[in-house]
């Protein structure tokens, strides 16, 4: 057990560290090749932040456990929205842009529903079981496209490419810039592996299902790092990339990650799942409700406070369930 629990926290460090070298390696190429800066921390760097989550899902598709990855989806997305805003919150000022108000988190919020409408198979049709398909996968990866499109729409409008928003990442000698992205690479399949077996090992020995264990310790470890950039930013007075970054993650775990894992194997949807997505969407419409209630488009510190208390009871409620 304590020898399981240690190789899951060398799996999530291996996991995020090749995830840190994947984003400069794969950033150093891409601006070699003229890609503008905006452009990299758009593609590059939000991938990479979402690695984790990614190859983890693979791993455990691969591995036949799919309540396991389709807990560490909903997990990470409710882990984003309670505890890194809720964290974000109680630290200092979170102020977010009519536009994204109106449109990103109603987004999120879509990405919400769908999720529950391609679950409830069992609900809507006479099929025995809810499972989400290779199909619903293109489905999802569909919507994800259609979101990549009015983005870089929008940064048509709104960027200039003189600005450099991605100075954090370096260019680097073509040896080095390969050595970094494959090593990376290699990192979050050995460390996704390393996460997905024990954790299935601990599941066993606790005797907590394969979702229980995505939505807790999958989805917190897998996580981290839109915690730690979220306080990092708001300390900074970069409220919007706090939200950004937070909405985007939720948009692309959900139709990115969750899409791609389909198309490996299909997902059994179990009840349990069902009541996590759920929830999600109900924590995705507090957040926007929340904007207008006390200073508008403000996420107002008791209102972080809340969040972090329904995160809190909600893991209490899937422990008690689990």
């Amino acid at each position: 057990m304590l020898l399981d629990l240690f190789l899951v926290a060398l799996g999530f460090f291996i996991v995020i560290k090749g995830a840190d070298y994947f984003v400069q390696g794969a950033g150093s190429i891409a601006r070699k090749l003229g890609v503008t800066p905006f452009v990299v921390g758009l593609t590059v760097v939000a991938i990479g932040t979402s690695a984790p989550e990614f190859f983890i899902n693979v791993v455990a598709a691969f591995k036949d456990k799919t309540e396991l990855a389709i807990g560490n989806v909903i997990g990470s997305n409710i882990v984003n929205i309670l505890l890194a805003l809720g964290i974000a919150a109680c630290v200092g000022r979170v102020t977010i842009k009519e536009k994204t108000v109106w449109k990103e988190i109603p987004f999120a919020l879509l990405s919400c529903f769908v999720i529950v409408f391609l679950g409830l198979d069992h609900f809507l049709s006479s099929s025995s079981e809810s499972v989400i398909t290779r199909g619903d996968g293109l489905v999802l990866l569909s919507f994800f496209l259609v979101f990549m499109v009015y983005t870089f729409g929008l940064t048509k409008v709104t960027h200039n490419d003189d600005e450099d928003d991605s100075g954090s990442i370096e260019m680097y000698p073509w040896h080095l810039s390969l050595l970094y992205t494959v090593g990376g690479i290699i990192g979050l399949i050995v460390g996704g592996r390393v996460v997905v077996t024990n954790a299935v090992d601990i599941a066993q020995v606790l005797g907590w299902s394969q979702n229980l264990i995505g939505l807790t310790i999958i989805a917190i470890g897998t996580s981290l790092p839109e915690i730690v950039t979220s306080v990092v930013a708001v300390r900074k007075g970069q409220a919007d990339l706090v939200v950004g970054g937070v909405i985007g993650s939720t948009i692309f775990n959900a139709f990115f990650i969750l899409g791609s894992t389909a198309l490996v194997s299909d997902l059994a949807f179990g009840e349990d799942s069902i009541v996590d997505a759920m929830f999600l969407s109900f924590v995705s419409i507090l957040l926007f409700v929340f904007m207008f209630l006390g200073k508008r488009h403000v996420l107002e510190r008791s209102q972080g406070v809340f969040f972090i208390a329904l995160y809190v009871a909600y893991i209490g409620y899937a422990l008690m369930r689990g």
